[in-house]
């Protein structure tokens, strides 16, 4: 069960890292998610930028090795999905570049969510005359 536990905190960590990083385009959807996604956006882009550990990191570590597992050295992006995008690993450069991926992508999503509303242009389904 633990090892399953840790598994599940792999997929939160994912999905919040989605949520960071993307999470803006569901604004013109649901535009209250903004009081979730702006502070989300700056954990995750101080978490970067900083070279600080997220705390899902030491849970997963700690229930995998709780499981008999052996956890990993270093972050999540570091151990999951830096193998998939930079072969030798990530060093502080990397970390900085990828904060401001997340922050360039997000300054887009807002400016184009912030457009729409204040051109008066309907955010959602439910803002629509007759729905």
């Amino acid at each position: 069960m633990l090892a399953w536990a840790a598994d599940g905190v792999v997929l939160l960590h994912l999905l919040f890292i989605a949520f960071v990083v993307a999470g803006a385009a569901l604004l013109p959807r649901w535009p209250r998610l903004v009081w979730l996604h702006g502070p989300a956006l700056l954990w995750g882009i101080w978490v970067e930028a900083a070279g600080a550990a997220c705390p899902l990191t030491p849970l997963e570590n700690r229930l995998r090795a709780l499981a008999g597992a052996q956890g990993y050295a270093g972050g999540f992006v570091e151990h999951y999905l830096l193998p998939l995008l930079y072969p030798a690993g990530l060093t502080r450069g990397t970390q900085g570049a990828l904060a401001l991926l997340v922050v360039l992508v997000n300054l887009l999503l807002y400016a184009r969510w912030w457009r729409r509303r204040r051109a008066g242009t309907p955010t959602s389904r439910t803002s629509r005359p007759g729905m």
